[in-house]
């Protein structure tokens, strides 16, 4: 098994950042996905048989590899336990009475059974992240949320325990990581397009059966089925980055489903691969120049510079200096200039994690590149013991199949000056990652995704001014393209990715009250 040299570019575009936890080996390989609660529907189940099957649910098992490992779930306060389920949905919808795949399930029971309202889902983006595990690591932040609903996540098709997509290894993930990501001269293109085509077809051959299902559209339907099985006659949805997509899609495919429905940190509906890769470009840029922007007004920064443009160009030295030099890492791993990058563009996702960028930047400065590493680590979906989730893997193969765009290396190399103006750190290589899906086997289902919702119920969309994954303006599309009366739009004036988990009031204020009383904030609403 081999990888593909856009794999990085897809690391650095992953619109979740996964929690900086360490985990045990507990969490299994293959051998630890039997599940624990199962369905009651069969391997090849009716349409009917699977709408009205029976979850059966247990205490949640330690998250497997796929999943990002890791120790069972921690209690809610109260000793409320995780309980986890599988669900079946047909492989292929055109197929309903056909081959069924399952689906992992993860919720926490509503503390007020008298005036519960249903489940509430979550999707946390990606597309890539496995909800099972993301649900119960967050869940305290979402508590106020149980008072009136089951909190309900999942495995969307091809992540984690739901028929995880599988490519590489983590002997050539470490290798690969390591390697330089942006290709200078022509051999190393050649090297960069050949390893692009071994690493799908290695991914062929792993997963080929299910590459043509995982597409959004299909996960939307999952989700319609999954509010039939656990009993709802509307989706209660709370979406978040790549969620919002999915969330829009679902909107478009049933709107009269459409409950009381939460889209945070959202993605441009209007954009193709490419745009939306040039805006991330432009989003992460931003996000630097509000930390160099903060880091030389204060007297006690580590870095050295007087301006933010100067703290910028230190950075950029010294990934100068690691691309001519790496520096000692984590055991017998070094840091180098991509890794380097991937920790900076980590610790961009959330304001919190600025000092632990400091610090990074700092001590790697002075040839210690282990806290930077770890950073990179997270986004790669790399645990302590090394083993990696399948989150980058399931993040190629969804937005593959999702997407028609195909570029050539000359396309590729034509649309490079574009991204090195609109961030001449991250732009070379979210630029390079414009080839992940060249040669993919399936062919993608759109240039940008349909979410008009006419006649929905009213979803409550909240954009952050300074998000550097889903830029800010992918609200106001989003807004727009569901259509009148559908979007209400609510902007948050802050730093990060996301807004809820922001811990600002204003905006837990009208999305609790959204949520749990059904009202709807005024559009237009600005917070922070």
């Amino acid at each position: 098994m081999r990888t593909s040299p856009a794999l990085r570019a897809a690391a650095l575009a992953a619109t979740v950042l996964l929690p900086l936890a360490g985990c045990s080996d507990d969490g299994g390989g293959e051998g630890s996905s039997t599940p624990t609660g199962a369905s009651t529907a069969s391997p090849t189940a009716t349409a009917e048989d699977l709408s009205s099957q029976k979850l059966e649910w247990s205490p949640c098992p330690p998250p497997n590899t796929a999943q990002g490992g890791g120790e069972s779930p921690s209690p809610l306060p109260g000793g409320v336990v995780w309980e986890c389920s599988f669900m079946d949905v047909p492989l292929d919808y055109a197929k309903p009475d056909g081959r069924t795949i399952e689906l992992a399930l993860v919720r926490a029971k509503a503390k007020d059974r008298q005036r519960r309202i249903g489940s509430l889902v979550f999707n946390f983006g990606g597309p890539g992240a496995s909800g099972v595990a993301t649900l119960p690591a967050f869940g305290t932040e979402y508590d106020k949320l149980r008072t009136r609903y089951d909190l309900v996540s999942f495995d969307p098709r091809g992540v984690g325990r739901s028929e995880g997509v599988q490519c590489a290894d983590d002997a050539q993930l470490d290798a690969f990581y390591q390697e330089d990501s942006t290709p200078d001269d022509a051999a190393e293109q050649k090297q960069f397009v050949q390893g692009q085509k071994d690493y799908i077809a290695d991914c062929e051959e792993n997963s080929g059966p299910e590459l043509p299902f995982v597409g959004t559209t299909n996960a939307a339907r999952d989700m319609d089925l999954m509010r039939t099985v656990l009993g709802d006659d509307e989706l209660h949805y709370f979406g978040i980055s790549y969620g919002t997509e999915l969330g829009g899609v679902y909107a478009h495919l049933f709107p009269d489903k459409v409950g009381r429905a939460v889209f945070d940190a959202v993605v441009d509906p209007t954009k193709d691969a490419e745009q939306s890769a040039l805006g991330q470009a432009e989003g992460f840029q931003l996000a630097l120049d509000n930390f160099t922007k903060d880091c030389a007004e204060r007297d006690d920064c580590a870095l050295p510079g007087a301006t933010p443009q100067e703290v910028e160009q230190g950075i950029a030295d010294l990934l100068g200096e690691l691309e001519e030099e790496p520096v000692d890492g984590l055991g017998d791993r070094t840091l180098t200039q991509t890794l380097a990058t991937t920790g900076i563009a980590s610790a961009l996702y959330s304001q919190e994690t600025w000092p632990l960028l400091e610090q990074g930047l700092d001590e790697a400065g002075g040839g210690n590149g282990g806290l930077l590493l770890a950073l990179a680590d997270s986004l790669n979906g790399r645990s302590e013991d090394g083993r990696y989730d399948n989150s980058n893997a399931a993040n190629i193969a969804i937005n593959c199949a999702d997407s028609k765009q195909r570029f050539t290396l000359e396309q590729t190399k034509a649309a490079l000056p574009a991204f090195r103006k609109a961030s001449p750190l991250f732009g070379e290589y979210l630029g390079w990652g414009l080839m992940s899906c060249t040669g993919w086997p399936v062919a993608g289902a759109w240039e940008t995704p349909d979410v008009s919702a006419s006649g929905a119920a009213p979803i409550l969309v909240i954009g952050n001014t300074g998000d550097p994954a889903t830029p800010y303006a992918g609200a106001k599309a989003m807004v727009q393209q569901l259509g009148k009366g559908v979007g209400v739009e609510l902007t948050y004036k802050g730093e990060g990715h996301g807004a809820y988990n922001s811990k600002d009031t204003c905006v837990q204020r009208a999305v609790d009250g959204y949520l749990l009383n059904g009202r709807v904030p005024k559009s237009g609403t600005v917070c922070g």
